[in-house]
């Protein structure tokens, strides 16, 4: 297997087993929600998978739930290293996302020099065409 395969395949396993606070995120940050940025969950920068990343801004987001408190070496060396290739690593913790994951976002954009927009995607995936699809079924 591929260097490639091997880290789509983690990525997927990754965003399987997402924490809830990594769901909430992503609920705000996925489809160019916000201001207008496209990030990627479990994105592999270098050895490491980040929690979130914005390659157009060079932005890493990483959530720091309970667990972080016993990692802050690791997770400091870690961030030195992503910082290294040139990337810019915000942290927050989970608690705040879980308390309010929009004002977590507005800081992002704070931090970015960015005005907050924030556009709540369409409802038109391709989920939504398979639920029209079962409705116009049961009419007939």
């Amino acid at each position: 297997m591929s260097d490639e395969t091997s880290k789509t395949s983690r990525a997927r396993e990754l965003r399987k087993r997402q924490t809830t606070s990594e769901g909430l995120l992503w609920s705000v940050l996925r489809a160019r929600q916000l201001c207008g940025l496209k990030f990627r969950r479990q994105h592999p920068i270098g050895s490491w998978f980040v929690d979130f990343a914005c390659p157009e801004k060079m932005l890493v987001v990483e959530i720091d739930g309970g667990y972080h408190d016993e990692t802050v070496g690791k997770d400091l060396n870690r961030q030195r290293q992503i910082e290294q290739l040139g990337w810019r690593v915000l942290r927050v913790t989970a608690d705040d996302v879980e308390q309010d994951a929009e004002t977590v976002a507005r800081g992002f954009a704070r931090e970015l020099g960015l005005p907050f927009e924030f556009e709540r995607r369409k409802a038109t995936g391709s989920g939504m065409l398979n639920l029209k699809s079962t409705n116009r079924d049961r009419a007939r």
